[in-house]
């Protein structure tokens, strides 16, 4: 599931669609199989948090999570059969991959836009890649298993692979009761992601009052200075607005490539004011998915808050939540500052997300 340089998938979501049930539907036999009612799903939604984004049209099932949790890392999906969505989505790093720019893809080539966490999911409402070019989940699949340079697969190719598979007429059959499906695919994918959820570090322990004293008083300085000139974009329990913004590492926006990657949003919505804009990323676990930017051009977690201090570029779509009373750029932090900020991002990672075993392989021994 890379989210790097993908077609515009919203926009073509009916169409891919469409297009998979036809061709999917060639491969099919014609054995009707007995109806099987998959096991509907409850997310474990902690207390702090907000309500999760409804999804009617495919709700979670036991059956369609653990089919999702076998494709996700399964090379299977790729057209050489050796890239997976694991292959950029390590568990370890909060389902990011700890590069700057992944060659990972079939292609070898590297791409333009760093692999982002998998994080709490369930409640991106606001689209997907780094500038909001999926709709939804589903949709965001088939950017990356269709682009040439990330899993370069033929949907038609896919569903045949899959209709082959007696292991994967059985779980497709679990969990919707029909044939193997590019469709299904996306869905089952999707079905999985959205059980990635984290909240269980020492942050948690004490926002839920299990533990009032989880926090160091570093920490819990860090907490307000966090909340205090983070929070506007990096808002409530989990830790972005799921946004876009420009944040003023760049100041030229010029891109003669075909697809506008450096654009940001405003390849989506060609309004001038998202120049540049991308995504709010969660701060979960931003101790452990280094390197940073949808560029990964940061290294640490040093050089993102200097830059946040003294490294924005004014240009006319900066937004405006970077600059000061006086309109300079920047955000004023001292080095005690800066510590105490770092010690409660610390306090943000989730070991226990990070070594689930439901999350992980299922093929690993």
């Amino acid at each position: 599931m890379m989210i790097n340089k993908g077609l515009k998938v919203g926009v073509f979501t009916s169409i891919v669609l469409s297009l998979c049930t036809i061709s999917c539907r060639k491969v099919q036999v014609d054995t009707p199989l007995p109806d099987q009612t998959p096991t509907p799903l409850m997310l474990k939604v902690p207390a702090h948090f907000p309500a999760p984004t409804k999804m009617l049209d495919n709700p979670l099932t036991v059956e369609g999570v653990n089919l999702g949790r076998h494709l996700f890392y399964d090379p299977l999906l790729s057209a050489n059969m050796q890239v997976s969505c694991a292959s950029c989505h390590h568990q370890e790093r909060a389902f990011a991959d700890g590069v700057a720019l992944t060659a990972a893809g079939v292609s070898g080539k590297t791409l333009e836009r760093h692999s982002p966490t998998l994080i709490n999911l369930a409640w991106a409402d606001q689209g997907f890649f780094w500038d909001g070019g999926a709709t939804n989940l589903e949709s965001q699949a088939f950017g990356p298993l269709t682009h040439a340079d990330e899993m370069g697969m033929s949907l038609v190719t896919l569903a045949n692979r899959l209709m082959a598979s007696e292991f994967y007429v059985n779980l497709f059959q679990q969990a919707f009761a029909e044939k193997p499906s590019a469709q299904g695919a996306a869905k089952a994918l999707a079905q999985f992601q959205r059980t990635l959820i984290s909240s269980n570090s020492r942050y948690d322990s004490y926002r839920s009052g299990q533990d009032l004293k989880a926090l160091s008083e570093g920490e819990l300085r860090g907490m307000h200075l966090v909340k205090q000139k983070c929070g506007t974009c990096h808002s409530g329990e989990l830790f972005t607005d799921n946004a876009f913004h420009n944040n003023g590492i760049d100041d030229d926006f010029t891109d003669d490539s075909n697809e506008w990657i450096h654009r940001g949003r405003y390849r989506i919505s060609f309004n001038p004011i998202d120049l540049g804009a991308f995504k709010t990323p969660t701060l979960r676990n931003v101790t452990r998915s280094a390197p940073y930017m949808h560029d990964g051009r940061f290294k640490s977690l040093d050089q993102m808050l200097q830059h946040y201090r003294s490294g924005i570029k004014h240009s006319p779509v900066t937004d405006r939540l970077l600059y000061d009373q006086n309109e300079n750029p920047g955000i004023a932090m001292s080095d005690k500052e800066m510590t105490e900020i770092k010690s409660f991002l610390e306090a943000l990672t989730d070991d226990i997300f990070l070594n689930e075993i439901t999350f992980s392989n299922p093929n690993k021994k």
